[in-house]
């Protein structure tokens, strides 16, 4: 049975929508939207069980929490690993015209997150910390130094971030480690759910508070990522969210082209590499 077939077993008269873009990768993951008899619900098929196991795990042990997704059934069928979810929403941040107040709740969200038992995803999920982060920003350099022809990055620009001390990490907490725009699902009733959880780990709080600033930032305006960090209640000075970006940016490129979505530079999302090459001057510049 292939995906699209297995999303109509779940709607009313199959009426289904496609919600990811179509991808090169192949059985990447999936999400549709069901219409059934009196709503609607999301199905996610994921690239594997492992991510499946790794969503339902975290939901699981941040049930109490009650900002993620609602889950509704889950299960596999023909080695496709899924999960019915409570529909969240119809718009996200990055759909939404910039709304600091929307910004606002994403930043308590994190917050709100971070704060949570570590213990609760102690067995779930891989520890990130600060060896961890300085062994791999190295790492993720020297593969997009391997790319950089693909993407259209400078060699100069890579030797320059390779010498940048690495992002500062604290004590890892509970994190999402992809707080993106498009994560933060928003309702009729300006309610926010924060979506896609199989990469819950452990990880330091700067990790994730970059990530959605920057991210809000990119897509949304600065008013909204000064809202975020705002409510967070964290301000980041220049210097270390430019080694953070510098890093996001970095693994986005390799993350990318090694999944084959990116083979070229007109493949790469507008003003990734305009901004890693930003970022790398930035950080570079208090070095």
């Amino acid at each position: 049975m292939d995906r699209t077939s297995l999303a109509r077993e779940f709607a009313a008269h199959g009426l289904v929508q496609e919600l990811t873009r179509l991808s090169r990768v192949l059985n990447a993951t999936q999400e549709f939207r069901v219409w059934r008899d009196e709503d609607t619900a999301i199905l996610k098929m994921y690239a594997s069980e492992t991510g499946q196991s790794r969503a339902l795990g975290a939901l699981d042990a941040l049930s109490a929490w009650n900002r993620g997704p609602i889950v509704l059934e889950s299960g596999e069928t023909d080695r496709i690993f899924w999960v019915l979810f409570e529909d969240a929403g119809l718009w996200n941040l990055q759909t939404l015209p910039e709304n600091p107040e929307l910004a606002r709740t994403a930043g308590t969200i994190l917050r709100e997150l971070h704060e949570q038992d570590s213990m609760q995803m102690s067995k779930l999920s891989r520890t990130i910390d600060q060896t961890w982060v300085a062994v791999d920003f190295q790492a993720t350099l020297r593969q997009l130094e391997r790319y950089r022809g693909r993407v259209g990055v400078g060699q100069d620009l890579i030797t320059a971030a390779r010498g940048i001390n690495p992002p500062f990490a604290s004590t890892p907490v509970v994190s999402h480690t992809d707080p993106v725009t498009r994560n933060f699902v928003v309702n009729d009733a300006g309610n926010v759910t924060l979506i896609s959880w199989e990469s819950a780990a452990l990880a330091p709080p700067e990790w994730d508070l970059s990530r959605a600033a920057w991210s809000l930032s990119m897509h949304v305006g600065p008013a909204a990522s000064n809202a975020l960090l705002e409510s967070y209640g964290k301000k980041m000075d220049e210097v270390l969210m430019d080694r953070w970006i510098v890093y996001h940016a970095a693994q986005m490129l390799v993350q990318g082209t090694e999944r084959g979505i990116m083979t070229r530079p007109t493949d790469v999302p507008a003003g990734l590499v305009e901004e890693f090459n930003r970022a790398v001057l930035g950080a570079t510049a208090q070095t």
